[in-house]
């Protein structure tokens, strides 16, 4: 038994998979949603997602002296287009009845300079476009809910309840 390792998780099945395409203009987080709310999933993996944006605008953790961990996420850093869209993962979650994207990205600008972090909603419209895959997860509830530990918003995986009558 290893000693120290704590972990959270809830154990589910994969549903219905959707290939998509977010066309010019479309903010990456809002485009998911929407794909989300159209196809009637809650609860999802984006393990392949790429592309190219107008502009990003993207979070990263950093030192804060006052913060329960010691860090805590900076000002929003915005870098003007065109920027490459390398990668991105990230879990469609709940939070209070509405969607809560957690979505982290690798970018990189005209220069080449690659660059990351934590994507916000509204900040990072389509270019060109963005190819992705997103995998419905079900059986479980994927929340995003305040942790007391690090006094952050924190994703948190719960099994959900079973119907013996159903």
């Amino acid at each position: 038994m290893v000693e120290n390792v704590r972990v959270l998780y809830a154990t589910g099945t994969v549903g219905k998979s959707i290939a998509a395409r977010l066309l010019p203009g479309t903010d990456l987080l809002l485009g998911i949603e929407e794909i989300c709310r159209q196809n009637g999933v809650l609860y999802a993996s984006i393990a392949n997602c790429f592309g190219s944006f107008q502009r990003a605008g993207y979070l990263y953790l950093v030192p804060q002296q006052d913060a329960k961990v010691g860090a805590g996420y900076g000002e929003i850093k915005r870098v003007e287009g065109p920027v490459e869209f390398l990668n991105g993962t990230g879990v469609v979650c709940q939070r209070d009845g509405k969607y809560d994207i957690h979505f982290h990205a690798t970018m990189c600008d005209k220069e080449g300079k690659v660059f990351g972090g934590h994507m916000v909603i509204g900040e990072n419209p389509v270019l060109t476009t963005v190819d992705l895959v997103i995998n419905e997860i079900k059986d479980v509830q994927l929340l995003r809910n305040y942790d007391e530990e690090t006094d952050l918003i924190q994703f948190d995986p719960k099994n959900r309840e079973k119907n013996l009558f159903t």
